[in-house]
């Protein structure tokens, strides 16, 4: 019988630690898996790099998959607590036939979780996720047990951090950043080393913050989900911005030199516009998701930037920018693609860019954020005991075709599931701040009502 769990969600596997899919046992079987599907032909050994966030369920998970991954005869490079931008930098430039990063990113540490780049650095295809999903659960043949003398080894690599430091520096041509003072909040994040070392390093005044992980800390009231927390020391030490990561750090969110937390949108469109400005936006176009504010699209507009908008998740941004040959794109969640320089989005290189045009432009963060009018946003997450399709809620869906009718192009509204938790994301945005509260609160009721 065929198995009906689906395993990989928008970003990897995802899920409690010592729950069901995140077990030892899983682990194991997803390290065959990798081996079973992503293994190539020929006498050099397959290569697996495989790097963590600083939860301490990773060690737990680095062991399981990389015993998985030598049974099948396959090299394992072990770079330890490490980005996840640079899991994929490191995979694609050490000649690796993958790369594996176990984080739940922003997830508190209870949580875990498992992505896989392919050989080029970037996520895999629905298709490869879904063959390796079968090998996990059963569906295909297992493969005959090697003999001992064709089984893999494990490898730490020392080096792995600088490898990536100099690559990081190197995107932003090693610009002096001599003179700017940066709070960086590391979220006690795979970045508590790297990210405040690397700006150091290029000649910042850096005051570090949440570097100190335990294993058990990782995004708690810290990082890119409480950036206030660098916006105050920002105001303390008058610095000139605060940047704060998440647990694995490709996302970053950043704060300007009066504390306040500049949107994700506002960054968005400052880089596409500085990038236009280089001749570096191919085809003048900003990739962004259904989630990104209207006033986006407006500013955009008016700079002569085209706005194409994806599916949520930074995997269909990239997609996108592939296909199309844009780029540069990303989320106003914090995830910034700059696709001339990484496969995936990366929070030190973002913000390394960002650093950049306030130098070049000899400008302050709030100036070059100045660019846009946000539309009246409320985003509300709700549990739900499960998730019945949308199309199968009668309420709802007549509100959804009421507020459509009424809003017009003052306004717009987003009803979707959580492609990691069971929750529901209910998004209303229009030029009038009560219209929003408004249709949130109706929203929400229907919801309630029909899912519990």
């Amino acid at each position: 019988m065929k198995h009906t769990i689906k395993l990989f969600g928008t970003d990897g596997i995802r899920g409690r630690v010592n729950e069901f899919p995140i077990t030892a046992e899983v682990a194991l079987r997803m390290g065959k898996a990798v081996a079973n599907v992503l293994s190539s032909t020929g006498p050099r050994r397959n290569r697996v790099l495989i790097g963590k966030d600083t939860r301490i369920s990773g060690y737990m998970l680095e062991s399981a998959i990389t015993s998985g991954l030598v049974s099948m005869g396959m090299d394992v490079y072990l770079v330890g607590p490490m980005p996840t931008p640079a899991v994929a930098h490191l995979t694609k430039s050490m000649g690796a036939v993958a790369g594996i990063m176990i984080t739940a990113s922003h997830n508190p540490y209870e949580d875990n979780g498992m992505k896989i780049f392919g050989p080029d650095g970037y996520k895999l295809s629905d298709d490869l996720e879904n063959l390796i999903e079968r090998h996990i659960m059963g569906d295909e043949p297992e493969s005959a047990p090697l003999p001992p003398r064709e089984i893999g080894k494990a490898h730490r690599i020392d080096d792995a951090r600088g490898r990536y430091i100099e690559f990081a520096k190197h995107t932003a041509d090693n610009i002096s950043l001599q003179g700017l003072k940066i709070v960086v909040d590391c979220g006690h994040g795979a970045a508590y080393f790297i990210g405040p070392l690397i700006f150091k390093e290029l000649g910042a005044e850096v005051i570090t913050v949440c570097n100190e992980p335990d294993g058990l800390n990782i995004n708690d009231g810290c990082g890119a989900l409480h950036p206030e927390a660098a916006g105050e020391l920002v105001r303390k030490h008058k610095a000139d911005l605060g940047i704060s990561f998440d647990g694995d750090a490709d996302r970053v969110i950043f704060t300007d030199a009066d504390g306040q937390v500049v949107s994700g949108d506002r960054i968005l469109g400052l880089c596409a516009i500085g990038l236009k400005e280089q001749g570096k936006l191919r085809h003048d176009t900003l990739v962004a998701t259904v989630m990104s504010n209207l006033g986006l699209i407006e500013a955009m507009k008016n700079h002569g930037i085209k706005v194409e908008t994806t599916a949520v998740g930074d995997r269909s941004v990239i997609e996108c920018m592939r296909k199309n040959g844009y780029s540069f794109g990303g989320e106003n969640s914090g995830h910034l693609i700059f696709g001339d320089h990484v496969t995936t989005g990366d929070g030190i290189l973002s913000a390394l860019q960002v650093l950049r045009m306030m130098i070049e432009r000899k400008t302050t963060l709030a100036q070059l954020a100045a660019i846009m009018h946000e539309y009246p946003t409320q985003l509300a997450n709700m549990p739900v005991p499960s998730k019945p399709p949308l199309e199968t809620l009668p309420k709802l869906q007549k509100l959804m075709r009421e507020a459509t009718a009424e809003f017009g192009e003052s306004g717009r509204h987003l009803i979707r599931y959580s492609g990691t938790e069971n929750k529901i994301r209910v998004l209303v945005e229009h030029r009038e701040l009560g219209e929003v509260t408004s249709w949130v609160s109706k929203f929400s009721t229907a919801i309630h009502e029909e899912i519990g």
